[in-house]
């Protein structure tokens, strides 16, 4: 009901605003990584500290480089060309061209020459369709994995004032082993809607609705969120964890400032006992989840081309829909004591974190660091017997044509402390779906990353990379909230986990790929059951994917 009321309030207020449309490109997407690398050579600039983007803010940025063709590599020029293709719609809002108005076209090129399943615009609607298939085949730590998905996918614009997009598929995967493969790796947890020892089948929707203005929008819907940089893993929103449905607001009232809030429905996995009741089917019971929320605001602050600094908070709190988090400016901690009269037990599991990003300060070069806050003693800074200091941090950078064009070099550095993203309380975790939202590697854990892409032709990306990671254990209640100073790093059964990949991925046209990549692994663990056994030791895994539409 709260909910409803603060839609309609907000909708109601800004009708008087001149109104436009914004649809979200996914994070899948290539044109991420080429905007990036662009800005890191400072031929754009680039909001990108939260993700997705904006269409028409990433058609913006890609028609500002068609105005600096001549500060582009010969490849770079192509796939400028080639992105640019498919933003029609975006480019039509932009321009007013009525020359790209066209009537419906089914599997032919649009007046772009992008190749189209469906396709139309008019200045009243636009829309485009497109199927979604794929399959992967591999010989994964020495057994056969199939991977086969279907689905459909739209977006586009009605009116003046609403955007809008859809994807959705169904999942097939074989394999000598289940979901448990999952525990430990960057891929993002499934909710299974059928299991077996050797398959699971689940389904991915995702859905936004939104309308913008001169200076904001405001965004309903189901996706994954991303929070900061990092190519190994994001310390603060990652896409580990299944997509959930939220709200977001994006203000952005100068060029040297934006401010980012949203609040999300979350999966606890914790059945609530006391609304269970007998249904008409003896053998079945109808029982209900605890209800999970999670509310974050973040503010940017661009002070020089090229710099920004973001800071950030978050609160995870259950049981019922609070209006107060429903405040994007409002400070949550404060508000969390006073929900919760200081009792801890009554009050819910909040978060700060910051991140700084600098593009060409250094030649061609992308520095950034993230810190994450879950919990610190101010008095511990200084005691080391006093210290309970549960935060993680990410160091990293990257530089582009260092030795030769279109080649990317980046190495990352993020140490996680004990008991980061954890709760006693089981409905407050860090977590979506018992998957985390934020680094895959989890608490207690720390990560060195490096990456070698280059691009030998249009639309051809090989990436050499390499990652070792060290994990402890998970500790007790006792060791988390109790003892001073805390447990050590790496306290407990180690594991150890080594990874080397190369993969080579040629989309042929759009949205049609093709990848061919080999992973070796060399995992060592002290605790038994933590890891499926069929990921310890040294493995190999050769995939072949080809897909239409992801």
């Amino acid at each position: 009901m709260l909910f409803r009321f603060f839609t309609l309030f907000f909708f109601t207020s800004i009708f008087s605003l001149s109104l436009s449309q914004t649809t979200y490109e996914p994070l899948y997407s290539d044109v991420y990584r080429f905007l990036s690398v662009a800005a890191q050579k400072g031929i754009i600039e680039i909001n990108d500290e939260i993700k997705p983007l904006s269409r028409i803010y990433i058609y913006k940025k890609l028609d500002e480089l068609n105005d600096k063709k001549f500060e582009l590599t010969e490849i770079e020029k192509d796939e400028l060309e080639f992105f640019l293709k498919d933003f029609q719609n975006e480019k039509t809002l932009v321009t007013s061209n009525t020359s790209l108005f066209q009537k419906p076209t089914f599997l032919r090129q649009d007046n772009l020459g992008r190749l189209r399943f469906f396709s139309f615009n008019d200045p009243l609607f636009k829309v485009s369709f497109e199927p979604i298939l794929g399959y992967t085949l591999a010989k994964n730590y020495g057994t056969n994995f199939f991977h086969q998905w279907s689905g459909v996918k739209f977006k586009g614009y009605l009116s003046d004032w609403l955007g809008f997009s859809f994807d959705y598929r169904d999942n097939i995967e074989r394999a000598d082993s289940n979901d448990k493969m999952r525990i430990f790796t960057p891929h993002t947890g499934v909710n299974p809607l059928f299991k077996a020892a050797n398959r699971i089948e689940y389904s991915d929707v995702n859905s936004t609705i939104s309308a913008a203005w001169s200076w904001g929008n405001f965004t309903m819907g189901k996706d994954h969120l991303q929070w900061g940089h990092g190519l190994g893993g994001q310390l603060v929103l990652s896409q580990k964890a299944p997509s959930f449905p939220f709200f977001k607001i994006d203000i952005n009232p100068t060029e040297w400032l934006s401010f980012n809030y949203f609040h999300g429905w979350l999966n606890s996995d914790v059945v609530d006992s006391a609304e269970m009741y007998v249904t008409k089917n003896p053998y079945d019971s109808r029982y209900l989840y605890r209800e999970k929320y999670l509310a974050s605001h973040t503010i940017t602050i661009r002070p020089t081309t090229g710099l920004s600094i973001s800071l950030g908070e978050s609160i995870v709190y259950s049981d019922r829909l609070e209006f107060a988090y429903l405040q994007p400016i409002i400070f949550f901690r404060l508000i969390d004591h006073y929900l919760s009269k200081t009792f801890n037990s009554a009050g819910g599991n909040a978060q700060f974190f910051a991140s700084v990003s600098s593009r060409n300060h250094l030649p061609n070069s992308h520095l950034y660091g993230t810190i994450f806050i879950d919990e610190i003693t101010i008095s511990g800074l200084f005691d080391k017997k006093k210290q309970r200091n549960q935060l993680g941090f990410t160091l990293g950078g990257s530089v582009a044509d260092p030795f030769i064009e279109n080649l990317i070099v980046t190495l990352e550095f993020t140490k996680i402390y004990p008991f980061v993203y954890q709760h006693y309380i089981q409905t407050q975790t860090y977590e979506s779906s018992s998957y985390q939202l934020g680094h895959w590697i989890g608490h207690n854990a720390d990560q060195f990353f490096a990456q070698i892409e280059y691009r030998p032709i249009k639309n051809m990306n090989v990436k050499l990379w390499g990652e070792f990671i060290r994990k402890g254990g998970d500790g007790t209640l006792d060791d988390q909230y109790n003892k001073q100073p805390q447990p050590h790093f790496l306290f407990g059964e180690r594991l150890d986990y080594k990874h080397f990949g190369v993969q080579i991925k040629y989309q042929v046209i759009h949205d049609l790929f093709a990848a061919l990549s080999y992973e070796y692994y060399d995992i060592a663990d002290e605790k038994v059951s933590r890891l499926p056994s069929i990921q310890l030791g040294k493995n190999n895994r050769l995939a072949f994917n080809i897909y239409y539409g992801m």
